[in-house]
């Protein structure tokens, strides 16, 4: 925290260090004014640069100087005059009546408007409205509020401000504050060395491909206009950039969902076939049953069962199957799978907090077997912790600035097929015995730093190492091989509990569902998957006792 205090520049210096950044690795892609900008901003005076930072770092475009007051600018009167030769804000600014109210508070309007305001006791949105006919014109900021003494400012160049923060970031998710959290110590990133392959961005289409999909994605959230003029605004083919195609076929995707939301599914089936986001095709079967289009609904479930794309695909085709075998009149196939153990419990329910895996924890554990709420968390601890140099290998396109929780192409199909040498020598531990030793050096040297595996809040190092006394290397193994296989759907779905008997080395995982709670898909998945591979795994049924 003291290096932001001692430095009341801070913010200053990380928006110049992008531009440094951006002028180094990106400059064969930027336009005229993109490079015009990186040029001329550090020959500004310092207070002006920091005044213009502190307004890109706010939202929206229009400001007024006394809510720009920052000890270390002084004057933002004076600092915005020394920006106005570069066309980037503009002074005293035409405003519409909308936004003036967004600018004044309740008594100033009153004293801009005087009479013309009939009920200065009502809501500032009565007021906008009783005063729209009158008003319709924009007028400067000074012509509006001629008895106050402050200025309006209006920035002009924030889409270019957005362009270089995405160029730099490669999204427009993350923003300035993530140096702000970097340089508290709030947040802390894995540094990968970046080659010059190391873009996100190859050429200027794919900007503009990221802006267009952004757009489209911004339209469709909003939810105003129809979904189909959303889709007729983007690209018809795929892009040649590998995280940019992604985006727009989970687009394309997520679209198709809304369409079969509202039972169009004609809409919907055009778009998940036209789509290879994972899942799409599993939709596409099951909007072709709703359709009552059996035979091509059969058609293409055969095409997915010669090759699963994954095992949720493989379950969902396991589930449609039989119904669209019986509608065809087709033999009957009979799905069979492991049934895990099951533990049912009957126990009063208790007064005060309480959570139903908690209850179940404090009823199952006893001295020598301590049982753990784990979920998720210590299976991809231990993959994370194990495989770290793989995850965060410096491999073109997959980190391309300092701020990256996790590689870029994390959910890619070919993620692990990427780093397929670096993997295979983090699992060759598991067979060799060398693990354990890596594992905990990652855990005390990464300690802290951003993972998409590892969960640092929720882990100790007594927990770490119970798990690796008692769970077997092969388990382990097996463990890491099906996240890999598919990152996205196989990070969740682990059993709740995990119980410990440290004198004899072993574990149990248990998967807690109270009363009326049922497994989802992702949770039988793995239940079927270590049960298949002899791993431990009951699901624990609890019931409340009734009453006398």
């Amino acid at each position: 925290m003291n290096r932001v205090l001692e430095n009341e520049f801070y913010y200053l210096d990380n928006f110049q260090g992008v531009l440094d950044w951006i002028g180094q690795r990106y400059d064969d892609l930027l336009t005229d004014e993109e490079r015009t900008f990186i040029a001329a901003f550090p020959a500004l005076p310092q207070p002006a640069r920091a005044l213009f930072v502190r307004m890109v770092m706010r939202k929206g475009t229009l400001f007024r100087a006394s809510k720009l007051r920052y000890a270390e600018i002084g004057c933002p009167v004076e600092a915005a005059r020394q920006l106005l030769g570069t066309g980037w804000i503009e002074h005293d600014p035409v405003i519409s009546l909308d936004e003036l109210f967004e600018l004044l508070s309740k008594p100033e309007i009153a004293a801009a408007f005087g009479a013309h305001l009939q009920y200065k006791s009502a809501r500032k949105a009565e007021q906008l409205e009783a005063l729209r006919a009158g008003f319709a014109e924009g007028r400067a900021f000074s012509a509006w509020y001629r008895d106050g003494d402050d200025l309006a400012l209006r920035i002009h160049v924030k889409p270019l401000c957005d362009r270089l923060r995405l160029i730099f970031f490669g999204n427009l998710r993350q923003d300035w504050t993530e140096f702000v959290l970097s340089d508290l110590g709030l947040f802390r990133y894995e540094q990968v060395e970046f080659s010059s392959a190391s873009r996100g961005f190859r050429d200027r289409a794919d900007i503009d491909h990221y802006l267009l999909l952004h757009a489209c994605k911004e339209r469709f959230a909003e939810g105003i206009e129809p979904a189909d003029d959303i889709v007729r605004d983007l690209p018809e083919h795929a892009f040649h950039n590998d995280w940019l195609e992604s985006r727009r076929e989970k687009l394309l995707f997520q679209i198709g969902q809304h369409h079969e939301k509202h039972k169009d599914w004609d809409n919907a089936h055009a778009l998940y076939a036209r789509c290879r986001f994972q899942g799409a095709r599993g939709r596409a079967i099951r909007v072709l049953e709703k359709a009552e289009r059996y035979s091509e609904a059969w058609e293409l479930l055969c095409v997915a069962q010669d090759a699963p794309e994954s095992d949720a695909e493989r379950q969902h085709l396991l589930r449609i199957g039989p119904r669209l075998a019986r509608r065809l009149g087709h033999p009957k196939t009979i799905a069979r799978r492991i049934e895990p153990v099951r533990i049912d419990v009957s126990l009063p329910m208790p007064q005060g907090d309480w959570w139903v895996e908690g209850v179940v924890r404090e009823h199952l554990a006893c001295a020598g077997a301590p049982v753990f709420y784990v979920e998720n968390v210590l299976a991809n601890a231990l993959f994370g912790l194990l495989c770290w140099r793989a995850v965060f290998a410096a491999i073109p396109g997959a980190f391309f600035h300092p701020f990256h929780r996790g590689p870029a192409d994390l959910y890619s199909p070919d993620f692990a097929q990427r780093r397929a040498a670096e993997f295979a020598d983090c699992l060759a531990q598991l067979d060799d015995g060398r693990y354990r030793a890596t594992v905990m050096a990652h855990f005390v040297e990464k300690a802290g730093i951003a993972s998409p595996f590892v969960a640092w809040d929720y882990l100790d190092s007594g927990l770490i190492e119970l798990a690796l006394d008692c769970i077997p290397a092969a388990h382990l193994k097996k463990w890491c091989e099906r996240i890999l296989a598919d990152v996205k759907e196989n990070r969740t779905g682990f059993p709740d509990l995990i119980q410990f008997w440290p004198d004899e080395r072993r574990y149990h995982m248990i998967e807690v569902k109270g009363p009326g709670d049922r497994l989802q898909d992702n949770q039988l998945r793995w239940i079927d998957y270590c049960a298949t591979h002899g791993m431990p795994v009951s699901v624990c049924y609890l019931q409340w006792e009734q009453a006398a």
